[in-house]
């Protein structure tokens, strides 16, 4: 199939017990809308047996593509690969624990064809436990603070996106990516569609909270300069601060309010400053690390097999 209407990319990541229910529910949804159509399954280096069950569904159909990466590169590098790779006129981003339903993909390629470039799926009610919900819920709040942008929490990856759409993203060679940053830049004539969010069918999410803040500050650094600025008006207001003790302690010591020079005042003030510092080099470092990384040109990601790709 040299062109398919429709692809469905999914990253595959220790989800060995829900391969071959995603792929029935997955085909049994699209064959509503067309039976020309591919599922792209990109195994990010899971460390059960997802490839193996992988392989058992694209033996069984062709329309059923795996890749297979060399490494565990995370999510949004396997979805950069499976969007590298699919040639529908329309392109599905979707989870595979199942709570991004398959029953949902009719819905949002019906909202697409009023004319959107792409339809991004709002959960309107998250399945998800406390901690997953506190730790989503952080991520938010973390990434707007310093990035200056306002996210929706309830939407995620899931969504239906035009080839056009997919064809720019393809184009952005950004070694630190978020799949949901780089969609939110490109702009295009999006919409939102409520949908019904699933329990997870298997175990538990990957992503800790450590995980999410860790992604939530490097999408941040990748995508704004917020962190700068923000480095530079603490810089200005500590001057400023600075200055004003200054002047409190040359008119209190011409008025005799000090009459014994503090000690603690100075090694407090050498502390603080000196700690102010190492904050402002550190958030200098990171974006300096940042450009290292991009720099150096190595891939986003490397596969290691295809199976079903002419």
């Amino acid at each position: 199939m040299e062109h398919p209407h429709l692809s469905v990319v999914s990253p595959e990541y220790k989800g060995e017990k829900m391969v071959a229910e995603l792929v029935r529910r997955i085909g049994e949804s699209v064959q509503t809308i067309t039976p020309d159509y591919e599922i792209i399954l990109v195994n990010d280096a899971s460390p059960d047996g997802t490839w193996e069950e992988v392989l058992k569904a694209c033996r069984a159909d062709k329309r059923i593509k795996g890749i297979n990466l060399s490494r565990n590169f995370g999510q949004h590098s396997a979805i950069s690969a499976g969007l590298a790779n699919a040639k529908g006129d329309w392109v599905v981003v979707m989870d595979c624990d199942l709570q991004d339903r398959p029953e949902e993909i009719p819905a949002l390629y019906a909202k697409a064809q009023e004319g959107y470039d792409m339809v991004r799926a709002r959960r309107v009610h998250k399945q998800f436990g406390f901690f997953k919900k506190l730790s989503s819920t952080l991520y938010h709040s973390v990434f707007d603070w310093l990035s200056g942008q306002k996210t929706d929490p309830a939407v995620g990856n899931f969504g239906i996106y035009s080839a056009a759409v997919v064809r720019e993203f393809n184009r952005m060679p950004e070694y630190a990516r978020t799949f949901e940053t780089l969609i939110r830049y490109l702009g295009f004539n999006q919409a939102f569609l409520d949908v019904e969010h699933a329990a997870r069918a298997e175990g538990k999410s990957s992503y800790s909270l450590r995980k999410l803040l860790t992604v939530s500050f490097n999408s941040s650094i990748a995508s704004t300069n917020r962190p700068l600025k923000m480095a530079v008006s603490l810089g200005i207001w500590m001057s400023v601060l600075s200055l004003c003790m200054a002047l409190y302690n040359v008119i209190a010591k011409w008025s005799g309010l000090i009459t014994l020079p503090g000690y603690t005042t100075t090694v407090f003030s050498i502390w603080f400053v000196g700690g102010l510092i190492l904050f402002v080099l550190g958030i200098l470092g990171l974006y300096i690390g940042k450009i290292f990384d991009q720099t150096k040109g190595r891939q986003i990601y490397i596969v290691k097999n295809f199976v079903n790709f002419e």
